[in-house]
C-alpha cells in the first residue's frame, strides 16, 4: 500500500510547492507593479508641478496663458489684489520688525503710479486694521503690537510735498504705560473669511492729515504696517475702508494661480506679486531726491 500511495504524495508536495513558488512569484509582481506605478505617479506629479512653475513664470511676463512643457501642460490666471474692493488680507505674514504696504495710489501698466477715471486712487478718510491670529493673548510679552504709518502729499500730486502720519496701537495693557501706544478696539474682527484677534477704526483726520489731503485723488500715497514684539512668530494682518462714501483700494499688485497636469497629476501654484516698496530699514532713515545742504 505504501509504494502505491508514494506517487500521490509526491504529486501533493509538487503541487504544494508551485502553489508556494506561484504566491511568491505574484507578490513579487504585484510589488514590482505598485512600485512602478508608484515612481510613475510621482514622475508625473514633478512634472505636473514643473508645469505649473513654468506657466508662472509665463505669466507674470505675459500675463494669462497656457502651454505645454514636456509630457506636461499648464494654465497660468492672473487676477488683481483687492482692486476696486473696500478690503484688503494680506498674503503675507509678518515678522517682528518687518513691514508690508496698503496702497492708496494705483499703478499703470507700466509701474510707475497713476491716479485716473480708469485707475482711480483711494480718497476715504477712515481705516480698519485688524491684525493678530484669533485666540493670540493680549498680555503676552510677544501679543503682537502695529504700528500704521500714512505716507501722503501735502500737495495732491507732488511727490516733494510728501509727509508722514503715524500710529502706533497695543494691546497689551503693561506695555502700553511704557510705549505710550494706543489701545486697540474691543474685540476682534473678521474681514472677508479671514478673522484676527485685534482690531482698530481710525480716521485720517484723527492722525493729523488734512482734509483736503484725504478727499483728493493723488493725496494719500500708502500704509505701511510695521509689527513690533511678535518675536515668537509671524503674524497676519488685513484692512477694511468699508465706510460710507470711502471708495474702493486699487489694485495691490498680481494673484498668479497656474495649474499643472501630467498624466492623473494635477499640481496647483499660487504666487502672490505685490506691487514693490521700498525695504523696512528705509523706514528709519532720512532720504531726499534733492540732496542735502547745511
Amino acid at each position: 500500500m505504501q509504494r502505491r500511495s508514494a506517487p500521490g504524495q509526491a504529486l501533493l508536495v509538487i503541487l504544494l510547492s508551485m502553489a508556494v513558488i506561484l504566491v511568491i512569484v505574484l507578490s513579487i509582481l504585484s510589488r514590482s507593479i505598485t512600485d512602478v506605478t508608484i515612481t510613475s505617479r510621482e514622475e508625473e506629479a514633478l512634472r505636473a508641478f514643473s508645469a505649473a512653475e513654468a506657466g508662472v513664470e509665463q505669466a507674470l511676463v505675459a500675463g494669462p496663458t497656457s502651454g505645454t512643457l514636456e509630457a506636461a501642460s499648464f494654465e497660468a490666471e492672473v487676477s488683481q489684489v483687492a482692486e476696486g474692493s473696500n478690503a484688503f488680507v494680506s498674503p503675507l505674514d509678518i515678522v517682528a520688525g518687518d513691514t508690508a504696504t496698503i496702497w492708496f495710489v494705483a499703478h499703470a501698466d507700466d509701474g510707475s503710479l497713476e491716479c485716473s477715471a480708469a485707475k482711480p486712487c483711494f480718497t476715504g478718510g477712515n481705516m480698519r486694521v485688524c491684525w493678530g491670529r484669533p485666540g493670540t493673548p493680549n498680555n503676552d510679552a510677544t501679543t503682537p503690537a502695529l504700528e500704521v504709518s500714512i505716507l501722503y502729499a501735502a500737495t495732491p500730486g507732488d511727490v516733494g510735498s510728501i509727509r508722514i502720519a503715524r500710529a502706533a496701537f497695543d494691546p497689551n495693557t503693561a506695555r502700553r504705560n511704557n510705549n505710550s501706544f494706543a489701545a486697540p478696539d474691543a474685540g476682534g474682527c473678521t474681514i472677508e473669511t479671514e478673522s484676527y484677534a485685534f482690531k482698530k477704526d481710525f480716521t485720517f483726520a484723527s492722525l493729523g492729515i488734512p482734509v483736503g489731503v484725504y478727499n483728493t485723488q493723488d493725496g494719500l500715497q500708502l500704509a505701511r504696517m510695521r509689527f513690533l514684539y511678535n518675536t515668537d512668530g509671524a503674524q497676519t494682518f488685513g484692512a477694511d475702508v468699508n465706510f460710507p462714501g470711502n471708495g474702493v483700494l486699487p489694485s495691490q499688485g498680481r494673484r498668479v494661480e497656474s495649474t499643472g497636469l501630467a498624466g492623473e497629476s494635477t499640481r496647483k501654484v499660487e504666487v502672490y506679486d505685490l506691487f514693490a516698496d521700498l525695504p523696512a530699514p528705509f523706514d528709519s532713515v532720512l532720504f531726499t531726491p534733492g540732496g542735502i545742504s547745511k
